[in-house]
């Protein structure tokens, strides 16, 4: 098995980098953060070599609690590699352990290819494995009108980790805002960054 691999980014691909490992042009896919934060050079992952009887594919990730996120991701019932990969593309690492301890099904079920069923069994299938005991009660709790914020923000194009930062940005005193007016708060303070 491929641990890690060390190598110059000769391109970028969609969801992947394609590296040059002593002459040897290796692709990996990798989250859509570590995608959009590499801008070239030397670049060293940890992997994960996936093994099919006609494919040999490798998924890469900037740090341990990363890779050892997306092999526990693996070990649920259902869930593939790419899904795996698009979970850990859409949901960082502390808000997925959130998500998981305080069971929110919305927030999950947002990610492309997990529906709110699939979502569940995440949920359930993760909450004793993926060490939810360093998450502190940071934050409070999503609400439906908080889940329709970040509906109406991923159905715009933004990432459930956007619309969450976005939503987690918005002043205390809109919290009893109609769904509308905090919408329009997050999108102008995500036109901001």
């Amino acid at each position: 098995m491929i641990g890690r691999i060390r190598g110059e980014v000769i391109e970028k691909r969609e969801g992947a980098l394609l590296l040059d490992v002593n002459g040897i042009g290796f692709i990996v896919h990798v989250p859509a953060d570590l995608l959009d934060a590499i801008d070239g050079g030397s670049v060293t992952l940890y992997t994960h070599l996936q093994v099919r009887q006609d494919e040999l594919t490798l998924y890469g990730f900037a740090d341990r609690e990363s890779w050892q996120l997306f092999r526990t991701l693996l070990s649920v019932p259902g869930i593939g590699p790419r899904v795996a990969l698009s979970i850990l593309s859409h949901v960082p690492a502390e808000m997925l352990r959130r998500a998981v301890m305080r069971e929110e099904i919305a927030l999950l079920a947002r990610v492309p290819g997990i529906g709110p069923k699939k979502a569940r069994q995440l949920v359930f299938a993760l909450r004793d494995k993926i060490g939810t005991e360093e998450v502190g009660m940071v934050g409070a709790p999503i609400s439906d009108a908080d889940s329709e914020v970040i509906a109406a923000l991923t159905a715009l194009g933004y990432s459930a980790a956007e619309a969450h930062a976005a939503l987690r940005a918005l002043p205390p005193e809109v919290r009893d805002q109609p769904v509308e007016e905090r919408v329009r708060l997050a999108l102008s303070s995500l036109a901001r960054w």
